[in-house]
C-alpha cells in the first residue's frame, strides 16, 4: 500500500500543514510519497526529501503549476493517483480547492477534513460544526482525503533521505489563469501554526478598536484571529477568520475577546489547549468551553492585561 501526500508550498518552503498531513499518512501505514508540483520548486523538493518517513518525492516542475491552480494540478494528481491507495492533502484553502476536482476526475468520493484514522478504510471527521464526529468507511479503491492538521502531530522536517523523481506536468488546461497575488505582510506568526492566538469579535465595535487586540497579541508574540461577525463587519480581513467557514486553529493558548461563542466559531478553536474568554455577558456560550473567563468591559480588561504582561 502506497500513500501520496500533496505538498502545499509557495515554491520556496513547505507549509506546516503538509507535515501534519504526512503525520496522518503515517497513521494509515504504507510507503509515503510526496508530490511537489510547482515552478522552480527544486528547493521545496529537496526539503521534502528530508522529511522523516518519506520514501520518495515526485517533483513536477512546470510554469503552469507555479501558482497551484486546481485546473492544472488536478489532472496530474488524478493520473498519479491510480497507482496509490490513498491521496492526502491538507484541509486548507489549497487542499479544498484541488482535491475535489481530482476526486471527480477519478470518479471517487472525497473524504473531507478527517480528524482521526481508525484503519486504512475508516476515518473520523467532524460534522454539525464539530458537535458530532462521523465515522466514515470507504470502499473506494483510491481514497482522496483532506486532513485537519490540528488533529495530527507534524512529522519532523529533518531526518529523511528520500529519492527525488522528476515527473511531467499534464500541461496548461486553459480553464483558468493566474492574475495576481495580494499578500498581507506581517511580522506576527501565521494564524494556523501560531502557539498563541488572540481573537476579537463584534464586541470590539470597530476596526479602530481592534488595535487593543493587536497590542495584546504583540506583547504575547501571538497571531491575531477574529470571529465571522468581526470579519463581516469589516473590522479585519477575512484571512483572519477563525471558525467553521474560516481557519481551524489549536494553539496552546487561545484568547477570545468580545466573542460570544457561536457554534460556528467554536468549531474552529475548541481544540485549543487553554482557552481564555473575555466578555461582558456572563451567559455568553464561550464561557462554557473556556478554561478561564473574565466577565467585564474588554476595553478596561485588555489594556490592563497588556500593561501587566
Amino acid at each position: 500500500m502506497s500513500i501520496l501526500v500533496i505538498a502545499e508550498h509557495d515554491n520556496k518552503t513547505i507549509a506546516n500543514a503538509s507535515l501534519n498531513a504526512i503525520g496522518a499518512a503515517h497513521k494509515i501505514h504504507g510507503d509515503i510519497h510526496v508530490l511537489v508540483a510547482g515552478s522552480s520548486c527544486g528547493q521545496v523538493a529537496d526539503a521534502a526529501a528530508k522529511i522523516a518517513g518519506v520514501a520518495k518525492v515526485l517533483k513536477a516542475d512546470a510554469p503552469e503549476l507555479g501558482h497551484g491552480l486546481a485546473e492544472n494540478l488536478a489532472p496530474l494528481i488524478a493520473d498519479l493517483g491510480k497507482d496509490y491507495s490513498h491521496v492526502l492533502a491538507p484541509s486548507s484553502t489549497f487542499g479544498k480547492n484541488v482535491l475535489p476536482r481530482a476526486a471527480a476526475l477519478l470518479d471517487v468520493q472525497q473524504i473531507s477534513d478527517i480528524s482521526a484514522v481508525i484503519d486504512a478504510d475508516t476515518f473520523e471527521r467532524p460534522v454539525y460544526a464539530g458537535n458530532a464526529i462521523a465515522t466514515v468507511k470507504s470502499s473506494d479503491g483510491i481514497k482522496l482525503i483532506t486532513v485537519r492538521g490540528t488533529n495530527f502531530d507534524a512529522v519532523a522536517a529533518e531526518g529523511g533521505s528520500a529519492e527525488i523523481e522528476d515527473i511531467s506536468s499534464k500541461g496548461d488546461s486553459g480553464l483558468s489563469s493566474f492574475d495576481k497575488l495580494d499578500v498581507v505582510e506581517s511580522d506576527r506568526p501565521e494564524l494556523t501554526s501560531a502557539n498563541i492566538v488572540v481573537s476579537g469579535g463584534r464586541g470590539l465595535g470597530s476596526k479602530e478598536n481592534f488595535a487593543i487586540i493587536e497590542k495584546l497579541a504583540d506583547k504575547l508574540g501571538g497571531a491575531i484571529g477574529a470571529s465571522r461577525a468581526a470579519v463581516d463587519a469589516g473590522y479585519v480581513a477575512n484571512d483572519m477568520q477563525v471558525g467553521q467557514t474560516g481557519k481551524v486553529v489549536a494553539p496552546s493558548l487561545y484568547i477570545a475577546v468580545g466573542i460570544s461563542g457561536a457554534i460556528q466559531h467554536l468549531a474552529g478553536m475548541k481544540d485549543s489547549k487553554v482557552i481564555v474568554a473575555i466578555n461582558k455577558d456572563a451567559d455568553a456560550p464561550i464561557f462554557e468551553i473556556a478554561d478561564y473567563g473574565l466577565v467585564g468591559d474588554l476595553f478596561e480588561i485588555v489594556p490592563e492585561l497588556t500593561d501587566k504582561l
